[in-house]
């Protein structure tokens, strides 16, 4: 084996190297210009690549990695209190999902994101004192609880952050900065349990400086984006993958995937 070669995970070839580093890139910097897409993306990219034990890991060290230079570049427009309450419930939720990491039935979780989601997106909310602040701690418990288990909730967090009405740079860096939290904490997990993540390393270090590329790339895109066209483009792209979220759940199949 020549020394490049060396560097490639088990089971992972040159060609397939190069596409998920590639494909890095590109989900970067979807998620950069428009908060979601993008891991949910990267996750589909891992399947099959990747040994079914260590998928959600390996992504969510990509992840962590993309998010967090988007929450570099970005943080000046982060809605700060909002991360420190998500934070609180994000703590609590990846301790009780690596408690029950595999015991749950993913079919489940993957039909209450999907329900959630549209929740957030289409059902009006009461005007209560203290319920966004209530809402961020939940919201950052209950997805960083599926997190351990599905890998991609971005677009559960951005729903979260719906009822909050940040403008489109508040929405994008506040989501990044969570997200980053929300993969440093589910890291940190996925060690304490036994994963076993080191033959990855060199891998997902490129894919990450891949990632961050794709992250300036669509910061840009994001400065230049009107806001309604955002708005709007980020209300289809949580509907869409609400309802693949639910289809999945229902075990339903597309003809000819």
């Amino acid at each position: 084996m020549s020394l490049p070669f060396a560097f490639l995970p088990p089971g992972v070839d040159a060609f397939t190297a190069a596409l998920l580093i590639g494909i890095s890139f590109f989900t970067s910097a979807l998620t950069a210009a428009f908060g979601i897409g993008g891991g949910v993306a990267m996750l589909g990219a891992l399947a099959g690549t990747v040994n079914p034990n260590v998928i959600v890991a390996v992504h969510g060290v990509v992840q962590l990695g993309s998010n967090l230079g988007r929450a570099i570049i970005q943080r000046k427009s982060a809605n700060w209190p909002a991360v420190r309450r998500f934070l609180i419930g994000a703590v609590i939720g990846v301790a009780l999902g690596a408690w029950l990491f595999v015991s749950l039935p993913e079919r489940v979780l993957l039909g209450l994101l999907g329900v959630f989601i549209l929740v957030m997106v289409y059902v009006p909310k009461p005007k209560l004192p203290g319920l966004s602040q209530s809402g961020l701690i939940l919201g950052g418990a209950v997805s960083s609880v599926i997190t351990m288990f599905v890998g991609a909730t971005g677009p559960f967090v951005q729903a979260v952050l719906l009822p909050l009405g940040l403008d489109r740079k508040g929405q994008i860096a506040t989501h990044a900065v969570m997200m980053a939290v929300q993969h440093a904490l589910k890291v940190v997990a996925f060690g304490f349990i036994g994963v076993a993540l080191m033959p990855w390393l060199p891998m997902m270090v490129a894919m990450i400086a891949s990632g961050f590329a794709g992250t300036v790339l669509g910061t840009h895109l994001l400065e230049k984006m009107p806001e309604r066209l955002f708005q709007l483009t980020l209300k289809v792209l949580l509907t869409i993958i609400a309802i693949d979220l639910l289809r999945r759940a229902a075990g339903m199949k597309i003809p000819g995937l």
